[in-house]
């Protein structure tokens, strides 16, 4: 292993490959600043240039492109409420707030420090435990992924608002119905597609995540009239201060190292990633946040922007274990990295490590390299990223319409997608207005698949019984904590409750036991 990990290093610290690294983390930086293209699309575009390259160079730069555009995929979400890719719009939900309150630079700063930490203790972790962790990997079932979704879903408490618990509820249930949409699992049918073909592949999540975020606040901005004036949303002296306090630094670094590891073992999972695990670790740190704390998070809580921050770059290294050391691919994007691996005539499997040591060890230890590369390109540009702030909302507005539909379309190159961003910004502008939370609907929808394809093949091995759910004991244990999880609010609230009518008996007492002290002290 030792030696292995020696002629790793001495590939990744090849001049060429260090260069590799900064094109691909430059490059990757830059395409996930701009709304809805991606790693995807910002690795696809990479490819081409790859051919006539080393293998070792090749995946080197596809691997900094890939967490490179998750890392720049913030800035954003941050900025205009419009993310990225789909692994950072958990970081719109607080980060967006926080600009709002005239510190986006303490937000991106957070972001990229968030980042930085999560994508190095993956690449740690990784060096040291991807055979090991392979195996964890493949001791998952179908049934354990099914008990996974169901306890993330119960973290739908921890994206509402007081008193939206229910609203939260039905917005779930509405992103699991649009996860229905396109080709049954089982039977190869298609549903509820109406008879047309585009439906047939579902929806897109970057296209509904656009159209509830990007699309939809520029409509609300425009509903309450604020598309008019000409003045920028704040000058640059009002952007505020990218140092983080020493109190702020206490309060988010447990945060950071929990979400980091969490993200990681998400990561590493085949078929969950990075979006799932920003998803979890934001809904885990509402759970464990003090009550007080709990009542910030969606408006501007440093937590809940550390959290999906740590999670998502954490994951993308994560998902590299189940790529190189088993062939398969966690993501669309690692799809298309095993297609490059492949084409390169190198097989990803348990034997690549002792086969191809060069390249497995090395795409691992540039994993570290890039990193640091990634916090000194980024930092040093948030003064001039958060000018996208100064810009004046006439300008500005046409800019996100612009970014948000060319980079759906740029996807799919199908016009149908544009109008149903219409259609749903429209769908999600009315439930806006009667404030129903747009983040549940997110949830159920990109947990809904998973869940629903998980469920179907447990099914299928139990013969169609709900044996399954407590036949093996990690499901059972994960059905259990799902149920401790789902009913914890629930005694929280009676309790409060149970306090509320307490003190109100307290307070009704007292003013009559004084009113009985002065009645003393007259007749006296």
């Amino acid at each position: 292993m030792f030696d292995g990990i020696l002629s790793g290093l001495s590939t990744a610290v090849m001049p060429f490959n260090l260069l590799m690294v900064i094109v691909g983390c430059f490059a990757g930086t830059f395409i996930g600043m701009l709304p809805g293209l991606g790693p995807i699309s910002a690795i696809a575009l990479m490819i081409p240039i790859t051919y006539g390259l080393d293998p070792s160079s090749g995946i080197i730069l596809m691997a900094g492109v890939y967490y490179g555009a998750i890392f720049g995929g913030s800035t954003s979400s941050i900025l205009i409420n419009a993310p990225g890719c789909a692994s950072t719009v958990v970081t719109a939900f607080d980060g967006y707030p926080l600009a709002q309150q005239k510190q986006a630079g303490k937000a991106l700063a957070l972001a990229a420090y968030s980042s930085f930490t999560g994508g190095t203790i993956g690449a740690i972790v990784l060096l040291f435990a991807a055979p090991a962790l392979a195996k964890v990997s493949l001791s998952f079932q179908s049934s354990d992924y099914f008990a996974l979704m169901v306890l993330g879903l119960t973290a739908v408490a921890a994206f509402s608002g007081k008193g939206q618990v229910l609203k939260a509820m039905m917005m779930t249930v509405f992103g699991l119905m649009i996860a229905t949409v396109g080709v049954d699992v089982m039977s190869g049918s298609p549903r509820f597609t109406f008879g047309n073909m585009d439906l047939i592949d579902g929806i897109s999540f970057l296209l509904l995540a656009m159209a509830t975020f990007a699309l939809t606040e520029v409509v609300m901005t425009v509903l309450r009239g604020e598309h008019k004036e000409a003045e920028p949303q704040m000058d640059m002296d009002s952007l505020g201060s990218m140092k983080l306090s020493k109190d702020e630094v206490k309060h988010v670094a447990p945060t950071i190292t929990r979400s980091s590891f969490f993200g990681f073992l998400v990561g590493v999972l085949p078929g969950a990633g990075a979006t799932i695990a920003s998803f979890l670790s934001y809904g885990m740190e509402r759970n464990l946040a003090p009550k007080a704390e709990k009542e910030k998070f969606g408006k501007g809580a440093l937590r809940g922007l550390a959290a999906p921050e740590s999670a998502n770059n954490a994951a993308s290294t994560g998902s590299f274990v189940p790529l190189l050391t088993l062939g398969i691919p966690g993501s669309g994007t690692t799809a298309i990295m095993l297609g490059a691996l492949i084409a390169y005539g190198i097989q990803p499997g348990p034997r690549l490590f002792v086969d191809h040591p060069d390249v497995f060890w090395s795409v691992i230890i540039s994993m570290y390299f890039g990193n640091i590369v990634l916090l000194i390109l980024n930092l040093p540009l948030i003064p001039y990223i958060s000018r996208l702030l100064v810009i004046p909302r006439p300008i500005l507005i046409p800019l996100i319409l612009f970014f948000s539909i060319t980079g759906v379309y740029l996807v799919s190159f199908n016009a149908f997608d544009i109008q149903m961003m219409v259609i749903i910004t429209v769908i999600a502008t009315f439930l806006k207005l009667l404030n129903f939370p747009m983040a549940p609907m997110l949830l159920g929808f990109i947990l809904g698949d998973i869940l629903e394809k998980n469920l179907s093949r447990s099914l299928t091995l139990s013969d169609g019984s709900y044996a399954f759910l407590w036949e093996r004991p990690l499901t059972l244990c994960i059905m259990i904590f799902a149920v401790l999880a789902l009913m914890l609010p629930l005694f929280t609230a009676l309790k409060d409750k149970r306090q509320a009518a307490k003190n109100a008996a307290q307070g009704t007492a007292e003013p009559s036991a004084q009113r009985a002290a002065q009645a003393c002290e007259v007749n006296k």
